[in-house]
C-alpha cells in the first residue's frame, strides 16, 4: 500500500494524478503546510527536506521523498507511464528534469513574489515570470513537433502539466503559444487527471471564494516566513 502525504500544490498533484493514472491503491495523509506540519518530527523522518509530497511503500518498507524521485519509483513499479527501452527512459526523464529544475523553481519563485510577498517586488515578479514564459515556449516548440512532452505519453506529461495549469495564479501569460494550450487542455481527459487535481482538496473550488483565497494566501505567506 502507498501512503501519500500531501498537499494540494502542483508538486502534490503530480503524485497524486499519477496514482490516479496508475490506478494503484494509496491512502491520504493530508499535510497542512500552513500549520507546519511539514517540520514535525513524525514527517522528517519520511521527507528530511521538510518538504511535501513524500510516500511511504508498506510493501517494500519505503520512504521516498522528492516528487521526481516518487513519479519515477511508482511509474517503475507498476511498469507504465515510463518506458522500458533506455532511450525511451532517457527522453522522459530529461522532461521530468526540466520540470524539476525549471519549471516548478520558476513558477514557484513567480508565485512568491507576485502573491505571497508582502512587498511588490517587480524586477523579481517580472524575472519570474518572464522565465517561465520562456520555459513555456520551450514546451511549445516541443509539443509542436510531438504529440506527447517525450514522444509517448508518460510522467514528463503529468510532472509538467501540474504546473503548467496554474499559469494564471503565477500571473504567466500563454498567450500565443498554441501547441502548449492544446495540450494543456488535453490532458484533462486523461485518466486520474481530473480527480488528482482535487487531492487531499479541490484548490480550485477554494479560490474562487474571495475570502477563502485571502485565507489561502495567508497561510502561504506564513511558509514564506518560515
Amino acid at each position: 500500500m502507498i501512503h501519500l502525504y500531501t498537499a494540494s500544490t502542483p508538486n502534490g498533484h503530480k503524485i497524486s494524478c499519477l496514482l490516479e493514472a496508475l490506478e494503484m491503491p494509496y491512502e491520504i495523509h493530508s499535510v497542512n503546510l500552513g500549520d507546519g506540519d511539514q517540520h514535525k518530527p513524525n514527517f522528517l523522518k519520511i521527507s528530511p527536506n521538510g518538504r511535501i509530497p513524500a510516500i511511504v511503500d508498506t510493501d517494500n518498507n519505503l520512504s521516498i521523498f522528492e516528487s521526481g524521485a516518487i513519479m519515477l519509483y511508482l511509474a517503475d513499479k507498476a511498469g507504465k507511464l515510463i518506458p522500458k527501452d533506455v532511450i525511451g527512459r532517457a527522453k522522459v526523464t530529461e522532461w521530468l528534469m526540466f520540470q524539476m529544475g525549471g519549471i516548478g523553481p520558476m513558477m514557484g519563485q513567480a508565485n512568491v513574489f507576485f502573491r505571497y510577498f508582502p512587498e511588490k517586488l517587480q524586477p523579481a515578479i517580472e524575472r519570474y515570470q518572464n522565465e517561465s514564459r520562456r520555459l513555456f515556449e520551450v514546451l511549445d516548440i516541443q509539443l509542436a513537433k510531438n504529440e506527447w512532452v517525450a514522444g509517448e505519453y508518460s510522467i514528463a506529461d503529468i510532472a509538467n502539466w501540474c504546473w503548467v495549469r496554474t499559469h494564471n495564479w503565477s500571473g504567466v501569460s500563454t498567450d500565443g503559444l498554441i501547441h502548449l494550450e492544446k495540450w494543456k487542455d488535453k490532458m484533462y481527459e486523461q485518466p486520474g487527471m481530473l480527480k488528482g487535481i482535487k487531492i487531499p482538496h479541490d484548490r480550485e473550488s477554494v479560490l474562487k471564494n474571495k475570502d477563502d483565497e485571502k485565507k489561502f494566501i495567508e497561510n502561504a505567506q506564513k511558509m514564506v516566513k518560515k
